[in-house]
């Protein structure tokens, strides 16, 4: 078990959060144990939030197209999917909605409508700690899936093969682990489904009529609840989940052993998702040194949790919303069926720029096109909850403790500590002095700007 201590806590909230606040840390530690905070915070159970609006229940139709009924919802839908992030807490059920949303990556522009969108969203949400194979059953018969990849309509005696192909490739099992034979099978298996406004319904007259298929070794007359059970039957299964989990979660290099112990744990919970996490958030290997501050952030972690370190009282979600778009990352809108790649991926000469401009805008209260913000910082005020805020020094290794998950060079720290002080000298330093709140904003845009605060 690893040490409990500030370093290791702020490690394991980065990870499982959309970043931390000074009191989300605090009360973190205030737990005590690893196994409290997973128990009683991090992996908690809590009732479904609200809906966004009553759109949610709207048969979907054509004239919420024409009207840009849809285009309205969908941003209703994204600034209250950031509000819930924002407001998390100390629990991780978002960060896992998310996980789930890229690895069953689906596309707004294709599957168009919000109402189906936010149905599949409250599924993830559903089973965000629970059954994952269950999860699967519930996701192959979901309407934003069946029209994402043409399940919608098809027929046993001519299949469309798409969701059969991602059901394993992507979803499940991974390339290599099954055959061109396989995935003809199951989509037969796959097929009969028709979506009718916000529910699918089965129609018996569009599946196959063969007395039995064969696949991945297996010839039955499979529904698919059975071809389910009989994929996650599959060695490959756990171990390919489980390799995705590790490279969210811990280091973009699997570590291939350890791997194999996470899926271990997961067959034996007969794929109930929370034992595998707190399995892995309690083992030493999520707290390699050499782990600590290697992702790079994505950029809703990244937007979301320079909000939550600000303290912001009211984030401006407009504003995240079109960030997001520029930074690549818009909710509900991945670039294809295999989600957002992330890691480096997420890094560009245009996107670093921006990532920079947001972080500014919270600080200057203007948008990079020079449109107001609302809530922005307000820096003495925020500076002064800090304990050290009049000893210049010691504020700044303050604020680089919280803001960053490793030591930045002494050369930095020097720059930071000349940009804090603005010309006067360390001694002189104090929050109530004319000028401290314009030094403070070129301070903390300084701060934020590190190449290190893209990293958790």
């Amino acid at each position: 078990m690893a040490a409990w201590n500030s370093t290791h806590v702020r490690h394991l909230v980065a990870r499982t959060l959309f970043g931390y606040s000074k009191n989300d840390v605090s009360v973190a530690m205030s737990y005590g144990s690893f196994s409290e905070l997973l128990d009683a915070a991090l992996l908690k159970e809590i009732p479904a939030p609200a809906a966004p609006n009553a759109w949610v229940n709207t048969p979907p139709a054509a004239s919420q197209v024409t009207s840009n009924e849809v285009g309205t919802w969908y941003r209703e839908f994204n600034y209250w999917w950031f509000k819930l992030m924002y407001q998390e807490g100390l629990n991780m059920q978002e960060k896992m909605v998310l996980f789930l949303h890229n690895h069953f990556a689906n596309e707004r522009d294709k599957v168009q409508y919000p109402q189906n969108m936010y149905a599949q969203n409250a599924l993830f949400r559903k089973y965000a700690f629970g059954n994952f194979k269950q999860l699967v059953k519930e996701i192959s018969i979901d309407p934003a899936m069946l029209i994402y990849l043409d399940g919608n309509n098809s027929r046993g005696s001519v299949p469309n093969e798409n969701y059969a192909r991602e059901l394993l490739e992507l979803f499940t099992m991974g390339i290599g682990n099954y055959s061109e034979a396989d995935v003809k099978q199951a989509a037969k298996v796959l097929s009969g489904w028709q979506v009718s406004g916000l529910k699918a319904n089965f129609v018996a007259g569009r599946w196959y009529t063969e007395s039995s298929v064969t696949v991945l070794g297996k010839t039955a007359k499979f529904d698919i609840n059975s071809l389910v059970d009989h994929i996650f039957d599959q060695k490959a299964t756990a171990e390919f989940l489980c390799r995705k989990l590790y490279k969210e979660f811990v280091y973009y290099k699997p570590n291939e052993a350890f791997v194999l112990q996470m899926a271990a744990v997961l067959r034996a919970n007969n794929y109930e998702i929370k034992p595998l996490l707190k399995f892995l958030f309690s083992s030493e290997e999520f707290f390699t040194p050499a782990y600590l501050g290697s992702k790079i952030k994505n950029p809703t972690e990244l937007m979301v949790g320079a909000c939550k370190l600000l303290e912001l009282p009211t984030p401006d979600y407009i504003n995240m919303y079109e960030l997001s778009k520029v930074l690549q990352m818009q909710l509900f809108q991945p670039p294809d069926v295999a989600g957002w790649p992330g890691q480096r991926e997420w890094i560009s000469s245009t996107t670093y720029s921006y990532r920079g401009g947001f972080s500014d805008s919270l600080i200057t209260g203007k948008r990079y096109n020079g449109v107001a913000v609302s809530g922005k910082l307000v820096p003495v005020p925020y500076a002064q909850t800090f304990l050290n805020s009049e000893n210049a020094v010691e504020f700044v290794d303050d604020v680089l403790a919280l803001f960053l998950q490793f030591p930045v060079t002494a050369k930095k720290k020097a720059f930071l500590l000349e940009t804090l002080l603005g010309g006067t000298i360390v001694k002189n330093w104090s929050t109530y002095t004319p000028g401290a709140n314009v030094n403070l904003q070129q301070f903390f845009k300084a701060v934020m700007r590190l190449p290190e605060f893209q990293l958790c």
